[in-house]
């Protein structure tokens, strides 16, 4: 059993869909990151950088302790390897996956954060901030683009664990001031992965969960999430 630490956020996102379209078993522990659940000890002693996801595989495929992994990339590339599926066994096509799996880690899902963080968060308006991450978002989702003419996902024919990590970051582009229509291939590609089942049932229950709790973005939760030292 996979217990997931998840909030609905694009990088929570990313491991419901991965668990829900390989039917994995899991359970769904909430970390309210406005509350600070993120910084209570239970959760830091897996996830140190006080950030979720996170999860603990209470049965690792070598049949010892209780495994928890924290960070998405690595939590997407453990379930990949622990169930063989969306991640290729050929070195050649394995490590395309990993390119792009570490692209979206360190390049899109970073710079598309400061895009929300300065265009939405910010309590003051730095036109200097905005335009220079808009500006990255544009480019960023270019080179998507790019990569995805001629291709039906990321690296080839076959959805992977580097589409999974992708999409939910692409799900808010309005807010991040972009324009599908201006990128034919990756809005092709964004609408045939939206369209799957599993994606629908990842973000219901995304939906639940802000049901069951008050996301309001007060003052005290604007110190939680931006203050922290």
């Amino acid at each position: 059993m996979i217990e997931l630490h998840y909030w609905p956020t694009p990088n929570g996102h990313k491991i419901t869909l991965f668990l829900e379209e390989t039917g994995t078993p899991y359970t769904i522990k909430p970390v309210n990151i406005g509350k600070g659940d993120q910084f209570q000890p239970a959760f830091l002693a897996i996830s140190p950088n006080n950030r979720m996801p996170a999860i603990v595989d209470t049965a690792p495929v070598d049949g010892g302790a209780p495994v928890s992994v924290f960070e998405s990339g690595a939590i997407l590339q453990y379930l990949a390897e622990k169930t063989g599926q969306y991640l290729p066994a050929d070195v050649r096509e394995r490590f395309r996956v990993l390119e792009w799996l570490y692209w979206q880690v360190g390049g899109l899902g970073p710079m598309l954060g400061q895009n929300h963080h300065f265009n939405r968060y910010a309590p003051e308006k730095i036109p200097y901030a905005i335009d220079r991450y808009v500006n990255e978002t544009r480019r960023l989702y270019g080179v998507l683009n790019k990569q995805l003419d001629g291709r039906e996902f990321i690296t080839g024919n076959n959805y992977t664990i580097a589409d999974m990590a992708a999409y939910p970051w692409i799900v808010p582009h309005e807010a991040q001031g972009m324009s599908l229509a201006d990128f034919p291939h990756l809005k092709r590609w964004f609408e045939a992965i939206a369209a799957r089942p599993a994606t629908q049932r990842a973000y219901a229950i995304g939906d639940t969960i802000k049901d069951k709790f008050d996301l309001t973005q007060d003052e005290a939760a604007r110190k939680v999430l931006f203050g922290q030292r």
